[in-house]
């Protein structure tokens, strides 16, 4: 499947923007190498109960990225049973604030997960949740359609509706910073290209 951000890396992403897109950076890669870009679908869950997972798994549409608002809470939300059953739905990954298991078999699975921390504290599975509604997640507000971007670095989350500017202007960052490695190359400095104040 195509990557709906074009590759750019969330870092490239926010600077370009110029919006408060970043969540909160203890948001982060649950295994090493996870990435997913997609359009978010949100779930408002309870923090210690995972019965909302369990419906947007069966609820949402594939080619979407599951965002979810668990109030930061680390216990084990989703593990290895929920991804497989993801993966099976065409879903594209999990953003949680909230925590999660089983990193091992996620990465072997090669299903993106972004969360606050690792927990193998146990759920109840007793409130149904909200499905597609707006929700907060790292500090930033999320509505289904929003594209989300996660990496390395954290996650990032455009609006739907500044999509096409905020890919234009990370193209467009990109080329820059290829021009920038460029002169680096030949021997400028950061001071110059950036037109930087130098030491007397």
């Amino acid at each position: 499947m195509s990557d709906l951000a074009r590759g750019h890396a969330t870092a490239t992403i926010y600077e370009a923007s110029k919006m408060n897109i970043a969540l909160d950076p203890a948001i982060r890669p649950s295994w090493t190498g996870a990435r997913v870009a997609g359009p978010a679908y949100t779930v408002q869950g309870a923090g210690g109960d995972n019965l909302a997972l369990h419906n947007a798994v069966a609820a949402a549409p594939a080619g979407h990225v599951l965002v979810a608002d668990l109030g930061g809470a680390l216990h084990g939300h989703w593990g290895e049973v929920l991804a497989v059953a993801a993966q099976q739905r065409g879903l594209l990954g999990l953003i949680i604030d909230g925590g999660v298991r089983d990193t091992v078999e996620l990465a072997g699975i090669d299903f993106p997960v972004f969360s606050r921390g690792i927990s193998i504290v146990g759920t109840r599975k007793g409130y149904q949740g909200g499905l597609g509604v707006p929700i907060t997640v790292g500090g930033i507000r999320i509505a289904t359609g929003d594209l989300v971007v996660g990496d390395a670095d954290g996650v990032v989350v455009i609006p739907h509706e500044h999509v096409t500017d905020v890919l234009e202007r990370s193209d467009a960052r990109v080329a820059d910073e290829k021009r920038i490695f460029d002169e680096l190359c030949v021997g400028k400095t950061t001071l110059e290209l950036y037109n930087f104040a130098a030491i007397p």
